[in-house]
């Protein structure tokens, strides 16, 4: 009995007791919030300001380099035969000769073809005659000239008499005036044959200027290399008949001069005050590794295209061993001298907000602690990994890489060491 009644005690204070405690945990909850909201405060303010090394942020730097040595302009293209010309006929005929095939080489003069023209070798042969037969009338004429001139003398002697004897009336007036009429009249003869001379010498002229062209048509029945060379492409054999003065076909054949090889390079405006004619250029071929052959700028368009705002630029490649052909892929580069020194700075240092293009340099302040400082720069050109600058910088600035977004002027930062700015 007094058992149960121990027990049911325990039981009626056991809430009394859950009670009591969440009671105090409560209270403790309380107590911990509103220490945790007002106490910070001025314990915060009690305590020393954290050291500005640790707010400030870390930096990569690298030193901006001046540029004075020459621009490299490097680029890839075709060589071309320093000439090139495709030859067709100016003989209306039929091939019986071919002396080259492709790829003979030919001296400047070689015979390449022979054309047969019957029907213009009969025109130069019927020119020649006609010049003989004109040269006969022009010696016909001169002896007409001969012959009015004695007439004229003639008529004059006889005027003179009938004339005197007209004057002691032997003579009819009529008769003396008949008389002088006859030298008037020869005397126009005389004239006539004179001018019949001129017109004979005019078409002796006229028909050797017609045997010259003759001449000069029947020379093309021989086609001659203009250049040395070497055959590329031929079109025509023996049989073939060919026509004069027609160029809208196929050419007998193409020649490409060699021996000097050029390409066209398309300078950009940053370097074109800066390409003369003689500037040294190195070509290398893929092909012929470990090999460099030498050009020389030998021309240049002077006026950049409009378009584009590039100087087309050809270099001559000399080739007096044949090693390099017309066609071939080679990458050409150029050492162009600076028309003004530059500043270099990596790519990644450039800031292009609303402000324009700036970059970041580390500048020691007053107090002796590093502060990024914004300095508007214009850009002369980029490279694949680095900035060259015309203005904004003179060189030797520790220029921030990469850097924050948040950076701003005046700001503190920490700057790693220059060998590290790469890393």
């Amino acid at each position: 009995m007094a058992d149960r009644d121990s027990s049911a005690a325990d039981q009626s204070g056991l809430p009394a007791r859950s009670g009591r405690l969440w009671l105090v945990l409560l209270v403790l909850a309380g107590t911990g919030l509103l220490g945790y909201r007002y106490w910070p405060e001025p314990s915060r303010a009690a305590s020393p300001p954290q050291s500005a090394a640790a707010q400030t942020p870390h930096v990569r730097v690298a030193k901006a380099a001046q540029a004075s040595g020459p621009l490299t302009l490097t680029q890839t293209g075709t060589t071309q035969a320093f000439d090139t010309a495709n030859l067709y006929p100016r003989a209306t005929g039929y091939i019986v000769e071919r002396k080259v095939d492709i790829g003979t080489h030919v001296k400047q003069g070689d015979l390449l073809f022979r054309i047969s023209a019957p029907d213009l070798d009969q025109q130069l042969v019927q020119a020649q005659a006609q010049v003989v037969q004109l040269q006969a009338a022009l010696i016909q004429a001169r002896a007409m000239v001969d012959q009015a001139d004695a007439n004229r003398h003639l008529a004059d002697v006889t005027n003179r008499r009938t004339s005197t004897l007209a004057g002691t009336g032997a003579e009819t007036r009529q008769n003396a005036d008949t008389s002088q009429a006859g030298v008037l009249t020869q005397t126009a003869n005389v004239d006539a044959a004179k001018a019949a001379v001129k017109v004979a010498e005019a078409n002796i002229a006229a028909q050797e200027a017609q045997v010259a062209r003759l001449k000069v048509l029947t020379g093309f029945e021989e086609i001659r290399a203009p250049f040395d060379g070497v055959v590329t492409a031929r079109n025509n054999d023996v049989g073939d008949a060919v026509t004069a003065d027609t160029n809208t076909g196929l050419p007998l054949l193409t020649l490409n001069r060699d021996d000097v090889l050029r390409m066209a390079v398309n300078v950009p405006l940053y370097a074109a005050d800066g390409v003369r004619d003689g500037l040294a250029a190195r070509v290398e071929v893929a092909q012929i590794p470990g090999k460099v052959f030498p050009g020389t700028v030998s021309r240049s368009s002077a006026a950049l295209l409009y378009a584009s705002r590039i100087l087309v630029t050809q270099v001559d490649i000399p080739n007096p061993d044949a090693a390099l052909r017309p066609g071939l892929y080679i990458t050409l580069t150029l050492e162009i001298p600076r028309v003004a020194p530059a500043v270099t700075v990596p790519s990644d240092a450039l800031i292009f907000d609303q402000h324009g293009t700036r970059v970041a340099v580390v500048e020691t302040g007053a107090d002796g602690s590093q502060v990024a400082r914004m300095r508007p720069v214009t850009i002369f050109r980029q490279t694949r990994t680095a900035l060259e600058l015309r203005s904004g910088l003179a060189g030797g600035e520790r220029v921030i890489v990469g850097p924050p977004a948040s950076l701003r002027d005046g700001d503190r930062v920490t700057p790693q060491p220059e060998d590290k700015a790469g890393a």
